[in-house]
Order: structure tokens, then C-alpha cells, then sequence
């Protein structure tokens, strides 16, 4: 697993011409919380970060990647297709899918797995890693500013990751 740094925020506001969020969908699967997890410091075990804790080298992330890749090549298209009919839209619409960059090859199946040409799947974990939690608004400013999102365009973000919990929102740009 590569991690990058990063940072990212997005500022959603109300708009009164039929953008901003159209519909969200959130899921997790607690079961296999461990096959993608740091062990500590997390809100199950008490204490902040200790010497013990580092010796024992409990905060290192430790992930399954057959199951990661497994599920998260599955979850996405699902998510997707989720979110998509709970906004009223079909995929045909969406001008771009804005996934959490966290493996090229997770990005690259879901984008065959839903039948969508591969340049309608933001990837920009070829230049920074996986930057986790940031990786979303780092590549949806990236594609804005390349010109792939314009006013008026359905985006979809989608995300799959720690604990084993994945979402995704629809939003009309």
C-alpha cells in the first residue's frame, strides 16, 4: 500500500438552479473492519498514541488486498448504480465518475465493470499515491481544472475504503 500526502476540502452550498448534491448513499460492512484497518490509536482501544503501542507496531495500516480488491470492485459499480437511481439518473448521463484513488487497477474495473470509457474515470493516482481521505477533492479540483467538469455536468464521487465502509454522492455541477 502507497499513501501520499494531502489535504482536500469541498465547499457545497444550496443552489437554487438545480445544482449541488442530488443524492448520497453510504454503506459499511463491519465484519471485515480488520481487513483494512490500523489497529491503533482508533476509538476501540483507549489512550492515545504510546510507546507501547508504536513498539508493537499497532499503528502501522494493514490491508487484505485480495479482499480489498475484491469488494471495492464490486461495491463501487454497485454504489454507483445506487446513487445514480436515487438522483433520477442513468449512468449515460454522468460526465465524469470521480473515485477515491486508491489503486489504478480498483478504478480501471470498475469503469469496465460499469461500461464507461476509461477517460470518464478521473485517475490522478499516478502522480500522488493514495492520498486516503483527500484524494476525492484533490482529483475533482484536478479535473475541474482540466476542464472535464463544466456547469451543468452530473458527477459522481465514489469512495470504498477503511473499516470497510464505501458511499458515493451525486452531484449536478
Amino acid at each position: 500500500m502507497l499513501c501520499g500526502a494531502g489535504a482536500g476540502a469541498a465547499v457545497v452550498e444550496p443552489a437554487e438552479d438545480g445544482c449541488g448534491i442530488l443524492a448520497w448513499t453510504l454503506h459499511g460492512e463491519g465484519s471485515l473492519a480488520r481487513e483494512l484497518w490500523a489497529e491503533a490509536p482508533t476509538s476501540t482501544v483507549m489512550g492515545r498514541l504510546t510507546h507501547d503501542m508504536l513498539d508493537a507496531g499497532r499503528q502501522f495500516p494493514r490491508m487484505n488486498g485480495r479482499q480489498v480488491f475484491k469488494h471495492a470492485t464490486t461495491r463501487f459499480p454497485e454504489v454507483i448504480r445506487e446513487v445514480l437511481e436515487k438522483a433520477g439518473c442513468s449512468l449515460d448521463e454522468v460526465a465524469l465518475i470521480v473515485p477515491h484513488q486508491a489503486n489504478q487497477r480498483i478504478a480501471d474495473a470498475v469503469g469496465e465493470r460499469l461500461g464507461v470509457a476509461p477517460e470518464k474515470v478521473f485517475q490522478n493516482i499516478q502522480r500522488y499515491g493514495n492520498t486516503t481521505a483527500a484524494s476525492i477533492p484533490i482529483a475533482l479540483t484536478e479535473a475541474r481544472d482540466a476542464g472535464l467538469v463544466k456547469p451543468g455536468d452530473l458527477v459522481v464521487l465514489a469512495a470504498f475504503g477503511a473499516g470497510f465502509a464505501w458511499g458515493a454522492c451525486a452531484l449536478r455541477w
